[in-house]
């Protein structure tokens, strides 16, 4: 009898740590206003429904633009329309968070997104970072995930830019 009370109370746990685990921050001590680099808990099952978006959505930069000489910490700052932004594990539709991509391609879009330094998280719904880059040139691009850090179907990204780090 016990036991069939308790299953119930143990999903919930399981599902709220799921979600606590998705959102946990890594420090990064040189940024502003820090990115949630999150690092997701597990995989997503291959049979996994994708959050639609709706027609237009979309993400770009506001600044910087592309081909723009900067210095570093990187000024970053995300535009949205469409859409709405909200912190990583608030399920809303029409509504997710930023990633940048750094450096790198487009991660498998049926998987939620990688959290390394060529893919920053934002999971605390910021739309403005401090992002300290080496000196050269870097390519930067923006990614809306849902609140399992999965992007979008289909999904909502910006144009690539690049910039130069002097």
């Amino acid at each position: 009898m016990q036991a069939n009370r308790l299953i119930p109370v143990l999903a919930t746990i399981a599902s709220v740590l799921l979600v606590m685990g998705c959102s946990k921050p890594v420090s990064d001590t040189n940024t502003e206003n820090a990115a949630d680099d999150t690092v997701a808990a597990t995989p997503a099952p291959e049979a996994l429904e994708l959050t639609p978006s709706p027609d237009g959505a979309g993400v770009f930069f506001i600044s910087p633009a592309d081909g723009d000489v900067v210095s570093s910490p990187v000024s970053v700052k995300f535009g949205i329309v469409g859409m709405s932004v909200v912190k990583a594990g608030e399920m809303q539709a029409n509504a997710g968070h930023h990633h940048l991509l750094i450096d790198t391609g487009v991660p498998d879009l049926t998987m939620p997104v990688p959290a390394d330094e060529h893919h920053r998280h934002f999971g605390d719904a910021s739309t403005t970072a401090y992002i300290n880059l080496e000196p050269g040139p870097h390519t930067l691009r923006l990614l809306l995930a849902d609140y399992r850090h999965i992007p979008h179907a289909p999904p909502v990204m910006s144009d690539t830019i690049t910039i130069t780090v002097e």
